[in-house]
């Protein structure tokens, strides 16, 4: 009986905690430690958008780094000035390390001048990504 009692209590505290980690995964929001950031286009690799620029950091075998490709891209069509660049985290490692990327999908939206205003870890939402970017501007 206690094991099944166990078995209950665990089954309980991971379904809890997969649904906390489901709400907070891509959510696009302001990091205190990101507000001094600022990237410039050789750190990059890429040129700036003249109103923002998604950064977004991948890795080889990532699948929701494919997703988040994809809605990167139809945002950066869809509003004007603005830039989608990805970055290889693996071959990056040094600029990973500055800016505290523990995983990938990682997006920064920056603003034109190239200071961090948003972060997303994980596949963003589409409508969140557009609402970071009315910020940023």
């Amino acid at each position: 009986m206690t094991g099944l009692v166990v078995c209950v209590v665990v089954l309980a505290l991971a379904s809890a905690y997969g649904l906390m980690r489901r709400r907070r995964g891509g959510r696009v929001r302001v990091r205190v430690r990101d507000q001094d950031k600022r990237l410039t286009a050789t750190e990059l690799g890429g040129e700036l958008g003249e109103r923002a620029t998604l950064v977004q950091f991948s890795s080889a075998f990532c699948a929701p780094c494919r997703a988040t490709r994809r809605i990167l891209g139809e945002v950066a069509g869809l509003v004007p000035g603005v830039t989608h660049l990805e970055i290889d985290a693996e071959a990056r490692l040094e600029l990973v390390r500055a800016l505290g990327i523990l995983k990938t999908p990682t997006v920064l939206v920056l603003d034109a001048d190239g200071r961090v205003v948003r972060r997303a870890t994980g596949q963003p939402r589409k409508a969140d990504v557009i609402a970071a970017l009315g910020e940023a501007v």
